[in-house]
């Protein structure tokens, strides 16, 4: 079983067997609603982006990317070699380098707010940095009907599942919502299962036949 986004919007309106023209029209938020839960409940590699950017000489920040949601790792490349910054506090930061004049090759960096790292010492050279972070994929709403993500393909139950939370919710009927939660936690811990179990061991090293 897999979604484009018509058929997606088609199942909701029969599992709620509704057409109603407020309800149709608040089906995109629904949808997208189901796509956040997901995204911030589960670890999966489709939420996971490397980018490379390079910093400007003696600027302490350095700006995140427009789709950016938290970061794993911040590289400074110095002479093609990868050395990985500490994540810190701003306050850390700050007194590591009340001075943000003091320049060299940044070792720390830290979230300033929503859009821009800040780094220490501030970077003396315009130097390359890779980042490897947890950014926000596009909506199956940004499609046209035909289209498809990657969860309406492989994990179409739990975005099934987390719509209709929201629909159910809309249309206040709480036995149903009940019902739609509980699969959406089943949904949600398979998928679980999936991203933080299997694809974080190399079966070499953890072969279930060899009772590891």
């Amino acid at each position: 079983m897999s979604f484009t986004y018509a058929t997606l919007k088609t199942a909701i309106k029969d599992y709620c067997e509704t057409s109603e023209t407020t309800f149709d029209t608040q089906l995109p938020t629904f949808i997208k609603e189901s796509e956040e839960r997901i995204l911030k409940n589960i670890e999966l590699p489709v939420f996971r982006k490397n980018v490379t950017g390079t910093a400007t000489n003696n600027n302490t920040y350095l700006s995140t990317p427009s789709d950016f949601l938290a970061p794993y790792s911040l590289a400074v490349i110095n002479s093609s070699e990868y050395n990985y910054l500490l994540f810190k506090h701003v306050s850390f930061i700050r007194s590591y380098t009340p001075n943000s004049s003091t320049t060299g090759v940044p070792k720390y960096y830290g979230l300033f707010d929503d859009t821009t790292f800040i780094l220490a010492p501030t970077p003396d050279s315009g130097y390359s940095f890779e980042l490897h972070y947890k950014y926000r994929p596009a909506s199956l709403t940004a499609g046209a009907d035909s289209g498809t993500t990657w969860l309406s393909t492989n994990a179409p139950d739990a975005l099934l599942y987390g719509t209709l939370v929201e629909a159910a919710t809309f249309l206040k009927v709480p036995e149903e919502t009940a019902q739609y939660e509980q699969r959406f936690g089943q949904a949600i811990a398979a998928l679980k299962d999936l991203g933080e179990g299997y694809g974080a061991k190399d079966e070499y090293r953890y072969d279930i036949s060899k009772g590891r």
